[in-house]
C-alpha cells in the first residue's frame, strides 16, 4: 500500500516518523522541485549545464538547435532543487571564464540569495516584509477613475490620509495626473507639480508616514522629493522620461518601476512581460539605483488585455524571479468590472480576491483605495497560510 505525498507535507510526514532533526535538514529540501528559467543562455553554457544537471539525477531543457550549437543561445529550464542548483554553482565556478558563464553563476546565486528583501528609504527606515505592506491611494486630481479616492481639498487630504493611517495604511501613495487609459487629461511639469507638492508638504507636516508620489516626468519627482517624497511611483518603468533615472539615483530615494506598454501587442505574454521588465531593471542599475531601492510592479491594466490582466495577476510568483519586492495593483480597475460586471463603486470583494492572490503568489506590497478592508483580508490569509509552518 502506498500514498502519494504532496512536497509542502514531506516535513510533516518526516516529523510524523521521528526522524532526527539533522536528517530533516538534509533530506526535507529534496523533495522541493523548484522550476527555474534562465533567459538566453549561450549554446555551449547550456550544454554543460544540461550535463551536469543529469549528472545530479534532475533536468534540463534546452530549445532546438542548443545541442549542436546552430543557435548562438537560448533559454534554459531548470527542473531540479535548491540544493542541486547550489551544487550547480559549485560546478559552474570551477568554469566561470568560459562562455558566458559569470552571468549564469549571478544569476543563479540571486534566486537561492535567502537574505529577507527590505526597501531602504532615503533617511535610512527601512520597509520590511515579515507582511504584505498596504498603500493607501489618495488622488490629486478631478478625473481619477474612481471618485472616492479624489483628494482636490487640503482638509479632505488629511482626513482621508489620517483615517488611512488608522486603518493599517504603511505608506501612502500621492499622485497629480490621472492614469486612467481613457478620458484623462495630461498636465504639464508645472500643473503636475503645483497639485502635488502642497499635498505632500500637508501630510508630512501632519503624519509620520512614508509618501510615495506617483509621476513619470523627471521634473516633477525632483519637486516632490524636494517637498519630502520618501518613494517615486514610475507607471512607465523609466522608459517615459530619460532623466528619471538619474533623478531617483541621485536622491538615494527607493523607487516602484511599473511594467507599461503603449500597445497590448505580445508574442509571449509572460515572457514579454519579463523581458520587457529587465530592461526596466537594466535602466536603474546603469543609472546606479541599488537594489534595496527597487519595487516591481506588474502594470495590471496598463497595456494589457482583459486577458493579458488575468493571466498576470494568476502568474504573479513567476516575476518573483526578479529577487525584488512586488507591488500588485488591481484595486477596483476594469479586469474586476469586467469579470463581475459591476461599476468601479462595487469593486471592492473582486478587489479583496486579487490581494489574496496576491499574498499566495508572494507580492510583498497591494496598492488599494480600501484600507481597512485589505489590511483585514491580509491579515486573515497570512494566518491561513502561516498555520503548517
Amino acid at each position: 500500500m502506498f500514498i502519494p505525498v504532496p512536497s509542502r507535507l514531506v516535513l510533516h510526514e518526516m516529523e510524523k516518523m521521528a526522524v532526527h532533526p539533522v536528517g530533516i535538514q538534509i533530506m526535507a529540501p529534496k523533495a522541493e522541485l523548484c522550476p527555474e528559467k534562465l533567459f538566453q543562455v549561450k549554446s555551449p553554457s547550456a550544454n554543460i549545464i544540461k550535463q551536469e544537471m543529469l549528472s545530479m539525477g534532475c533536468e534540463c531543457v534546452t530549445v532546438k538547435g542548443a545541442i549542436n550549437c546552430s543557435v548562438p543561445v537560448g533559454d534554459v529550464l531548470l527542473l531540479g532543487n535548491k540544493n542541486q542548483y547550489r551544487h550547480l554553482v559549485e560546478k559552474l565556478e570551477t568554469m566561470r571564464a568560459w562562455f558566458g558563464f559569470a552571468e549564469v553563476i549571478a544569476d543563479l546565486k540571486a534566486y537561492l540569495d535567502e537574505t529577507p528583501l527590505v526597501t531602504t528609504l532615503a533617511d535610512g527606515r527601512q520597509l520590511t516584509y515579515e507582511k504584505m505592506r498596504v498603500m493607501g491611494i489618495l488622488n490629486v486630481t478631478p478625473d481619477s477613475f474612481y471618485a472616492g479616492s479624489r483628494v482636490i481639498q487640503e482638509e479632505t487630504l488629511l482626513h482621508t490620509a489620517g483615517k488611512m493611517l488608522e486603518d493599517g495604511a504603511d505608506i501612502l501613495d500621492i499622485g497629480g495626473e490621472s492614469t486612467r487609459p481613457w478620458g484623462y487629461t495630461l498636465l504639464s511639469d508645472e500643473e503636475e507639480i503645483a497639485r502635488v507638492v502642497p499635498m505632500i508638504e500637508a501630510v508630512k507636516a501632519n503624519f509620520d508616514i512614508p509618501i510615495s508620489l506617483v509621476t513619470y516626468n523627471s521634473g516633477v519627482a525632483e519637486a516632490g522629493i524636494r517637498a519630502g517624497a520618501d518613494l517615486i511611483n514610475d507607471i512607465w518603468g523609466l522608459k517615459y522620461d530619460n532623466h528619471m533615472a538619474k533623478v531617483i539615483a541621485k536622491s538615494g530615494l527607493p523607487c516602484c518601476l511599473m511594467h507599461n506598454r503603449k500597445e497590448a501587442d505580445y508574442r509571449d505574454f509572460m515572457q514579454d512581460v519579463a523581458a520587457d521588465l529587465a530592461d526596466t531593471i537594466h535602466l536603474a542599475e546603469a543609472a546606479g539605483i541599488a537594489d534595496e531601492k527597487i519595487i516591481l510592479d506588474p502594470g495590471v491594466g496598463f497595456g494589457k488585455t482583459y486577458e493579458n490582466n488575468l493571466e498576470i495577476i494568476n502568474c504573479l510568483e513567476e516575476l518573483n524571479m526578479f529577487g525584488y519586492p512586488l507591488l500588485l495593483g488591481c484595486s477596483r480597475k476594469s479586469v474586476i468590472g469586467l469579470t463581475l460586471d459591476l461599476p468601479v463603486t462595487e469593486r471592492v470583494e473582486g478587489t479583496l480576491v486579487t490581494t489574496m492572490f496576491g499574498v499566495q503568489k508572494g507580492c510583498m506590497f497591494v496598492r488599494v483605495h480600501d484600507v481597512k478592508e485589505n489590511v483585514r483580508t491580509i491579515k486573515m490569509c497570512e494566518a491561513i497560510l502561516n498555520s503548517s509552518n
